[in-house]
């Protein structure tokens, strides 16, 4: 065996440099050698993980730096300290009250703004990652005339001349606009050009919802429902208001010792979708059985009828029934079907309950008012000749409407065609002119969620690029060019009469009041004639589709070139960088398809091909397919990413419903860049646990099981034994404690976690590689119906690949997993340079500059919490597609300065954002104080919509978290894998369900 005297000498070792660069990938310099299997030492130390910095530092080339200071520092700016601004997200069909994290001028990050009575502090996983998309280089940066660079001056003269001359009907198509100052403006436009309509439509419609209720969505509170059943709408997912739903679902889900009830969640659905997988239970149907679920429900809760007991979900069915007319005015029923006649029924089930006042309020939801029919007639319209102008207000029909063929032969035939779009998409590139919008974080606006209840955006940065609001251009080709800064202003004189008034709005981000004008009325379909067509529906023969929408990337594909939300990894199939086919096992075996095979789909004279994902839950004889992806023209991370489903929906008469599918199976093949690809627990450890709210009370502190060791008399339990001393924390011990009924697995705290913490992408290749970055994951598992003593007790060796096998419509629980912080931690006992240590407060520490990547630690760490850096993510080309805009100088701006951007070849994970416990500790100490607790939160925490994880000094026996742990001991709290005695500083607390099973803390 050959051994190298030295690095010098195994540097220019041919067989070490040919191993090294298959591996890393050639570095692009000038070389004096031109032979490839040797380089500089400069090359050498970048291989070997030394960075950027090192490597300029060992070739001596020390680069030039010119920083230009303040002239005039503007007076809210100082170095090093952020200044926060209420905002509002909204982007069509996601609404969210933000506070706007800045420093030195520049948006970092965003935090749900808790002034708001709508999200009260909460934020989804799109409003986490859509600061990212402020600095997304695909943005168009200019005006444009045919895809040209144009001036403003030249764009808005030829437009304001074409308008005055246009002789047909003047469109302005856009998402549902729920700015009272931006329909205002539009008003004004159309009151200069009096042919104008607006139409709005949404990727997910919720038309059928609207006619069913008078032309308004109606307000839900599901924080005073003991009842709830869903039809097929995952309303903590992507249904109208996920973010406040989810706040108030978890209300009468949490349970203590004080309050031994929950509410009872049925859900009838066709995909295993986040609301289905926390349900209590679960009843897999198909789409076209959801007329007919709908129906025996309104028989047996208004009619006092009989649920049939034939069909497949008669027995749950007639449970729901019963339960609902118990409870009464706290029963609720909701449907995520576009069928009018579906939500008639509904409606009518309601209104028999008696709920109005209780679990559905008076304030009217004003999200999601498309208008499925009138979007149709639009683009039948464009097609005959008789629309002389349409105006696409960042509306992409081309790519997320049903018709988007139509819409695309239609613009062609449109005399007068304009994109206020943010780049040239798929339907802005066909359009003449272009006059992009700003940025919302550039922008002021307004915004009315729910009826009587407003909030304002402002901007907190220079628009970066030659854009302009979209409001201003309607407002200057109507003959008003006054900013639209003020004709909000003046909008908002009737509301805030005076300038501290204003002022106090500004601040606070959110109002009371109202200002949108009342919606155009619907005629409502009765209950008798919604009973009549849904019973007479015929039934389709052949496998049935469902489109959705993930919660990561909407439905409209507005996000598609935004990395954080294509990296995301879906909460239930873990699969991230593109959409599948997701079929039911049995459907899989029958056509001998395994995961990754590549699939023709053909519906509605349209055919894609994805891969086949086998996905437990998914109702027999249906698959389903997310809409969002297949982006052509979204920018270099967003473009060529999955395939657009949206041209497979079938509609009549406007309204959009799926329909039946032919899948031929291709001889391609298509891995699935999945973060998690083992199903259940196997049997094992007590990684995560769960019981039935009827154990829980008859005995609380037997829900939570410890695993048990026999050992031999006179010996010490395995579990008491320890290699380590016990700490004292004399000062501060930061733990943190995650309620598992509260956890709903949005994926919002890894968003969070991610934007606060300059954690990397790595693009779907390295997720297949198993390299994903994320300092945090939600962990899901499956009920499974095979268990190891099941074997056992046939004699056989267990085998746990078969109990990877999860059941076919399995319970669903998530587990947060992040950084355990363990007192004994076995990561820092192997490592040979210290790199990893344990602080005087209980936080396992990793010091970067002194790691040199041995990876010991992420061997002998029994959570698999740390992440190696093989990569320099930010400053290698070869991320450049996969980074998008991230690899840009511009998208650097996004970095959080308080952390490290780490170097290839170190290990990183969570730090309980340690950056932030030591802000909060130097503001205490200038005021001569301890920190008071909720001072200091965890980005992971701040981000959580169901407040599921609680963070704190548990030193501070006045602490939330110290009371929690005092309340739950005994009780629900746990550490996972407790037994092999590494004392995590995390405390999960048993999931209780409100079902019955005796297989609870076995099944998963």
């Amino acid at each position: 065996m050959k051994y190298w005297k030295g690095i010098e000498e195994l540097e220019s070792a041919p067989e070490f440099m040919q191993s090294a660069f298959a591996e890393f990938m050639p570095v692009k310099e000038s070389h004096e050698s031109k032979d490839d299997t040797s380089a500089p030492r400069r090359d050498f130390l970048k291989l070997m993980g030394f960075g950027v910095g090192a490597a300029v530092l060992a070739s001596c080339e020390t680069p030039v730096v010119k920083a230009i200071p303040y002239l005039n520092k503007p007076e809210e700016i100082d170095p090093l300290i952020s200044n926060f601004y209420a905002s509002t997200y909204f982007t069509g069909s996601d609404y969210n009250a933000v506070l706007v994290k800045s420093r030195e001028g520049r948006p970092i990050k965003l935090e749900g703004n808790p002034e708001s009575p709508i999200t009260k502090g909460g934020l989804s996983a799109r409003a986490q990652a859509a600061v990212l998309s402020l600095y997304d280089g695909g943005r168009l940066q200019h005006f444009a005339i045919k895809g040209q660079k144009a001036e403003v001056k030249q764009v808005d003269q030829e437009i304001r001349t074409k308008l005055a001359g246009t002789t047909g009907r003047i469109a302005i198509v856009s998402h549902t606009i729920i700015s009272p100052s931006t329909k205002k403006a539009i008003a004004e436009f159309a009151a200069r050009y009096p042919n104008t309509t607006h139409v709005m439509y949404d990727a997910q419609s919720a038309t059928g919802l609207l006619q069913a209720n008078g032309g308004v969505v109606p307000g839900y509170d599901f924080s005073k429902a003991n009842v709830i059943v869903s039809l097929d709408a995952d309303f903590l997912g992507t249904w109208i208001s996920p973010v406040e739903y989810a706040k108030q679902y978890v209300v009468n889900r949490k349970v203590s010792t004080d309050k031994r009830t929950m509410s009872r969640h049925f859900q009838f659905e066709t995909i295993m979708s986040l609301t289905g997988s926390n349900a209590d239970v679960r009843v897999p149907v198909k789409p076209s059985e959801q007329g007919a679920v709908a129906l025996a429900l309104y028989n047996a809760v208004v009619s006092g009828g009989s649920v049939p007991t034939s069909a497949s979900y008669g027995k749950q069915l007639a449970i729901a029934a019963a339960e609902l007319k118990a409870s009464g005015s706290t029963g609720l029923v909701v449907s995520g079907s576009n069928d009018p006649a579906v939500q008639s029924l509904v409606t009518a089930i309601n209104q028999a309950l008696g709920n109005a006042g209780t679990t559905i309020s008076a304030a009217s939801s004003n999200v999601r008012q498309g208008d499925d029919a009138r979007m149709a007639a639009l683009v039948n319209d464009m097609n005959n000749g008789s629309v002389g102008a349409v105006i696409f207000y960042n509306a992409n029909p081309v790519f997320n409407h049903p018709m988007g063929d139509k819409v695309k032969a239609g613009i062609a035939k449109v005399p007068l065609t304009i994109s206020l779009n943010d780049r040239l998409d798929e339907t802005g590139s066909l359009c003449q002119y272009a006059a992009p919008d700003n940025h919302w974080l550039e922008s002021w606006n307004d915004f009315e969620p729910k009826a009587g209840y407003l909030s304002l955006s402002q901007p907190v940065i220079t628009p970066l690029f030659t854009t302009r609001q979209a409001q201003e251009s309607l407002l200057h080709w109507a003959g008003n060019n006054t900013t639209y800064y003020r004709f909000l202003r003046a909008n908002w004189r009737g509301i805030t009469p005076t300038d501290a008034a204003w002022d106090k709005v500004v601040h606070d981000g959110v109002a009371m009041g109202t200002a949108l004008p009342a919606a155009p009325a619907m005629t409502a379909m009765s209950a008798a004639a919604a009973a009549s067509q849904l019973s007479g529906a015929a039934k389709p023969n052949g496998v049935e589709l469902a489109l959705y929408e993930k919660v990561g990337l909407s439905a409209d594909g507005c996000g598609a070139n935004n990395p954080f939300l294509q990296e995301l990894p879906d909460p239930i199939s873990k699969a991230t960088w593109g959409n599948y086919v997701a079929v039911p096992r049995a459907m899989a075996v029958a056509n001998k398809w395994e995961q990754g095979d590549v699939v023709k789909v053909t519906a509605n004279g349209h055919s894609i091909e994805l891969p086949v994902l086998i996905q437990p839950g998914q109702t027999n004889g249906t698959v389903s397919i997310a809409l969002g992806y297949g982006r052509t023209m979204a920018g270099k991370a967003g473009d060529k990413v999955g395939e657009n489903a949206a041209p497979l929906a079938m509609t009549a008469n406007g309204i959009q419903y799926m329909n039946v599918v032919t899948l031929e199976k291709t001889s391609a093949t298509s891995p699935i860049a999945q973060t998690q690809t083992h199903q259940t627990l196997m049997d094992r450890r007590p990684v995560v646990q769960e019981n039935t709210l009827a154990n829980y009370k008859k005995n609380p502190k037997e829900v939570t099981e410890y695993e048990k060791i026999s050992t031999p008399d006179g010996m010490e339990a395995p579990s008491k034994v320890s290699l380590w001393q016990d700490y004292q924390y004399n000062n501060h011990h930061w733990g943190m404690a995650v309620d598992l009924n509260s956890c709903i697995g949005c994926g919002s705290c890894v968003i969070g976690c991610q934007t606060e913490n300059n954690t990397a992408v790595v693009g779907k290749q390295q997720v297949i590689n198993r390299r994903e970055m994320h300092w945090m994951r939600i962990d899901r598992y499956y009920s499974s119906d095979t268990h190891k003593t099941d074997f056992e007790s046939k004699g056989k060796v267990a085998t746990y690949a078969a109990m990877e096998d999860p059941s076919e419509n399995p319970q669903v629980i998530f587990q947060p997993m992040m950084c355990q912080q363990c007192n004994h931690a076995p990561c820092e006992t192997v490592c040979p340079v210290l790199a990893t240590t344990h602080s005087s407060e209980g936080l396992n520490q990793m010091t970067y500059n002194r790691c040199i990547g041995t990876r010991y630690c992420a061997n002998n760490c029994p959570y698999k919490v740390r992440r190696f850096n093989w990569f320099s993510y930010y400053s290698n080309e070869k991320f450049e597609i996969v980074n998008g805009h991230m690899f840009t100088d511009l998208g650097r701006m996004v970095l959080n300065p308080d952390v490290t951007v780490r170097a290839r070849g170190v290990m990183e994970k969570c730090s309980f954002c340690v950056q932030r416990i030591q802000l909060g500790k130097l503001e205490a100490k200038k005021q001569k104080r301890r920190p008071v607790d909720g001072e200091i939160v965890t980005a992971c925490a701040q981000s959580c919509p169901t407040d599921a994880i609680v963070f704190g000094d548990m030193k501070d026996p006045n602490s939330r978290i110290s009371k929690l742990l005092r309340r739950e001991d005994g009780e629900r709290a746990f550490h996972s894998l407790d037994s092999i005695n590494v004392q995590p500083n995390v405390t999960y607390l048993t999931k209780i369900r409100n079902s019955e099973s005796e297989f609870f803390g076995k099944e998963a």
